[in-house]
């Protein structure tokens, strides 16, 4: 059961982009790693049929964590440009839905993703969320108490930036260590 296991955190440095003069830094960054973790949080609606746009993209490599706040960023050319880039191996999960978002934010076609959902597929996991693959994998559960708060406040808080940078740095996890076990 998933609640009894121990909640487990990236120990990542946490970088939070709010200003266009740190892009450039970021992405030099992530370019160097040889596979990005990749996730987007968008601020909860309770309104029936109401969107909003995708306000966070986090990038991981394996010792930094990006949180990129796009609404304070606006569109960048430099971001669609990353992750737009072939050359570049990012993994996520449900990274579909984190699309649709991304293209309300602005015109991106992401390449070279792989959706965890399917990959795991192969090593006989069934459960398609994030929390539950990482339990089944690792014994350790991600806490996901941070993600219905609002991701558009102002400034976000040291538990919403820890929430966020493990989302994209699990995912890497993940991957890694499905890799490892077939050699």
């Amino acid at each position: 059961m998933i609640s009894t296991l121990p909640v487990v955190a990236t120990n990542c440095q946490i970088f939070v982009i709010d200003t266009p003069e740190l892009v450039e830094p970021a992405l030099s960054d992530l370019q160097n790693g040889d596979l990005i973790g990749f996730d987007t949080e968008t601020k909860p609606s309770f309104r029936k049929g109401e969107r909003n746009t995708v306000s966070l993209l986090q990038l991981s490599n394996s010792k930094r964590c990006y949180l990129f706040r796009l609404q304070m960023l606006g569109q960048d050319e430099r971001i669609k440009n990353f992750l737009e880039n072939p050359e570049i191996k990012k993994v996520g999960l449900s990274v579909r839905d984190d699309f649709r978002a991304l293209s309300r934010w602005m015109n991106v076609a992401p390449t070279n993703f792989i959706e965890l959902q399917y990959y795991v597929k192969a090593f006989g996991i069934e459960q398609m969320s994030l929390q539950k693959i990482f339990a089944i994998i690792f014994q350790r559960k991600i806490s996901k108490r941070q993600q219905l708060s609002n991701w558009e406040a102002p400034a976000l808080s040291e538990a919403q930036q820890l929430y966020a940078a493990t989302d994209a740095w699990a995912c890497r996890e993940i991957y890694y260590e499905l890799r490892r076990v077939i050699g």
